[in-house]
């Protein structure tokens, strides 16, 4: 992986330079983009991949509308029958996150895959560790699930909450699961998944990582850390559309482990009907219920634009965009940097604070270039390698310094 090296100010024409050398420069064509926008907030909700509407007509029209119900079953052979698209989806996202597709169940949102997984953790965890340990800055959701999980346990837990940069001094002979979201939402701030997953492992303390801000943005490998169940969504960096299925990775060593929603689409042979639960052999058995079709159509087609994209290019340009966005953006006084300059600790976003963070962000939407704002003072830029460029980021920092100007005179 190599990123481009910058001129400490790059103008313009540079940044034209590296897009002609930018080797996922044919990407952009692939996307839905409306004219006159700079589209920041991949990092919320990813843009529109060109094929994905042909492929919902032909779902809507010819697999439901004329098929009917025989598109559960129909062409299996060719891949397509609707049965099978959570482990066709879970075989497309198994490169990008580096785990099997038998160790991916594809479905449900995040935060429910967030309780399987945590329900199973705990499960699994050694008997007597009573602390739940999570960042106490974690997406609020996660923290609700714990909470609520906890809740219905009769409170046996304790869930810890300490700041990110602690994390690893707290991994205890208390802590039964640590639980972290890789890139921190507001700040873009990347964890050591590697590292902490193995201080974590080495106390005896399962992992649970987070993937929303990650898969997608830049190469993850949960074998190669050793992680013991992720979860993440399909409708940010994966572009798969808003509420896009989510995912559950749970590591071959733990899939025999207890399935708290034990639903029919989970068992050995949902169609014998029988009246006791058989789990399915590999993560398929933590799927719960009827795959979502529409949905895991449009993902299933979003995720076919990595088919050709080397992960580490993908890196590379994050890094690249980024860095040009910090640097456009360094000499105003107004604009706090919250996002790491390190690159070991960055995730695919810049984010700033501002005294009028709100004000700002509207006025930036207003002038075409999106990206979203974060309670009380944040404004957040997401950089989606496959449809940004350098020259975007050139007129979207450009856009940033004027409305900081506006808001400072």
């Amino acid at each position: 992986m190599t990123t481009p090296v910058l001129p400490k100010m790059p103008t313009l024409d540079n940044l034209h330079d590296l897009d002609a050398r930018d080797p996922l420069r044919h990407k952009k064509a692939q996307f839905v983009l409306p004219g006159g926008v700079i589209y920041l907030d991949g990092n919320s909700l990813g843009a529109l991949p060109g094929a994905v509407p042909e492929r919902l007509q032909r779902v809507i029209h010819q697999e439901w509308g004329d098929a009917l119900i025989r598109s559960w079953t129909a062409h299996a052979q060719e891949g397509r029958d609707w049965m099978a698209l959570p482990d066709r989806v879970a075989a497309k996202l198994a490169p990008l996150i580096g785990a099997d597709a038998s160790e991916i169940a594809v479905g449900d949102s995040t935060s429910v895959n967030l309780f399987k997984a945590l329900t199973s953790a705990l499960h699994v965890a050694a008997p007597g560790r009573r602390v739940i340990l999570t960042d106490a800055d974690n997406f609020p959701t996660d923290l609700y699930v714990a909470q609520g999980l906890n809740s219905l346990l009769g409170d046996r837990y304790e869930l810890r909450r300490v700041p990110a940069a602690d994390v690893a001094t707290h991994l205890t002979d208390e802590v039964a699961v640590v639980m972290l979201t890789e890139v921190d939402y507001r700040t873009g701030e990347r964890l050591d998944m590697a590292g902490l997953t193995a201080q974590a492992c080495a106390r005896g303390v399962l992992t649970i990582w987070d993937l929303a801000h990650s898969a997608g943005a830049f190469e993850v490998d949960l074998t190669g850390a050793g992680a013991d169940f992720a979860v993440g969504c399909g409708y940010k960096y994966l572009n798969g559309g808003p509420g896009a299925p989510g995912y559950l990775y749970v590591a071959r060593r733990h899939l025999d482990t207890r399935v708290a929603l034990s639903g029919w689409m989970g068992h050995a042979d949902p169609f014998e009907m029988a009246r006791d639960y058989v789990p399915a052999r590999d993560a398929r058995r933590f799927v719960v219920g009827t795959p979502m079709v529409l949905s895991l159509s449009a993902l299933d087609t979003a995720l076919d634009v990595f088919a050709d994209v080397d992960l580490a290019e993908l890196r590379a340009k994050s890094l690249g965009l980024t860095d040009t966005f910090m640097s456009l953006l360094s000499g105003d006084p107004d604009l706090t940097l919250v996002t790491p300059l390190d690159h070991a600790r960055r995730g695919s976003q810049v984010s700033f604070r501002h005294p009028q963070a709100k004000e700002a962000m509207r006025r930036l939407v207003e002038r075409g270039v999106i990206g979203d704002f974060r309670t009380p003072d944040i404004v957040r830029f997401g950089f989606t390698p496959l449809y940004v460029s350098y020259a975007d980021v050139y007129h979207a920092a450009q856009a940033v310094l004027e409305v900081a100007g506006e808001l400072r005179a």
